[in-house]
């Protein structure tokens, strides 16, 4: 491949007009993708475009959506390590592109490794700001709202990462409807009192206020995962709640007797959707 000798080289700190998505800290050197739907969001006046992205995960490890001008465009698995991606080529230089980078995969919270940033961004023409949406929308929940198992074929019933998404659910749906931003607060198997399996350290409204406190990990703790949300940062006109089917799971489960406890938890181990 030819170099393009017009590239520039920009720290996120130092590129202008990125718009950040997602509950993050105020850190851009580098900027910690959290969340579902979290990521960046530019306006580019050039013909290519890349991004120095890193990624660190034990078991499972993240995916990313790029949308232009409002499509999908394509969808990766980022691998561990840092390195350069690029995000398109070969367009237009004299067009404006509308470029998103979106995580598709919630934070894991038993993967003490669980990473991804973006560090950098190379380009070949100018970035232009990114304006506001009329609305802020935010949406809490869990497997429904980060996007578990609504792609791929309707038979795949594994619990991985290949399998959510940000974009193919009801969180992206409803933003791009009201023509809203978004953000989006949700654990997979997680509720209001206590999680799928009757625990209750895994419930939302014990984290909310933490920037993502339902990480774990000496390196997420210094990234600022376990700090306090500053909430004047971004306040949503409205807040959507979807909470409740694993609470009422886990009544189910609690009634069980010991055989089919047992049994109940092999099936959810063998299908992968338990997160040690």
């Amino acid at each position: 491949m030819s170099h393009n000798k017009r590239l520039k080289t920009y720290s996120l700190t130092k590129a202008k007009h990125v718009k950040v998505h997602g509950r993050t800290t105020h850190t851009r050197t580098p900027l910690t993708l959290f969340w579902t739907g979290s990521g960046i969001e530019l306006n580019i006046k050039g013909s290519e475009l890349w991004i120095e992205i890193e990624a660190d995960y034990q078991v499972y490890e993240p995916w990313i959506s790029i949308v232009i001008n409002g499509v999908p465009m394509s969808r990766l698995m980022v691998t561990a390590g840092r390195h350069w991606i690029c995000l398109l080529r070969g367009l237009n230089p004299d067009t404006v592109k509308n470029v998103r980078i979106v995580k598709d995969v919630q934070p894991m919270s038993s993967d003490p490794r669980c990473l991804l940033q973006i560090h950098a961004l190379k380009v070949d023409g100018e970035l232009l700001p990114v304006p506001d949406k009329p609305l802020k929308v935010e949406f809490i929940g869990d497997s429904i709202t980060s996007g578990e198992g609504t792609i791929g074929a309707k038979d795949e019933t594994d619990w991985v990462p290949m399998l959510f998404t940000a974009l193919r659910n009801y969180t992206a749906i409803t933003a791009e409807a009201l023509d809203a931003d978004y953000r989006v607060f949700s654990q997979s198997g997680w509720g209001v009192l206590t999680g799928w399996d009757n625990n209750p350290d895994t419930n939302i409204p014990a984290y909310y206020e933490q920037v993502c406190g339902v990480l774990t990990g000496e390196r997420n703790e210094a990234l600022g995962a376990f700090s306090d949300h500053d909430f004047t940062s971004w306040q949503p006109d409205v807040v959507v709640v979807n909470l409740g089917t694993n609470d009422g799971g886990s009544l189910l489960f609690s009634c069980m007797d010991g055989p089919r406890k047992r049994e109940s938890v092999q099936a959810t181990l063998e299908r992968g959707r338990h997160i040690q």
